[in-house]
């Protein structure tokens, strides 16, 4: 039997949080982004997707190994 892969998330944080509300930059530092141009791949699960919600206009997206796409003009869908 093949062993089956866990999908990941991508992310990519692509503007600055100067001037964005303090709950974005929470979120933004729950996802474990530190830095324009820092990626980090996190587990898809619910609560990370409800995440990347709230903050899709500050991240790039990009799902790995998975079979639904996100959200978003900023999210791509790939395989690795």
């Amino acid at each position: 039997m093949a062993k089956k892969h866990a999908t990941h998330i991508c992310l990519k944080q692509i503007k600055s949080l100067i001037g964005k509300p303090e709950s974005q930059r929470l979120l933004v530092k729950g996802l474990g982004l530190r830095r324009i141009g820092h990626e980090v791949k996190v587990k898809d699960t619910p609560a990370i997707r409800g995440m990347v919600e709230k903050v899709h206009h500050l991240v790039q997206v990009e799902v790995r190994e998975g079979e639904a796409p996100l959200f978003g003009r900023r999210s791509k869908v790939g395989s690795a």
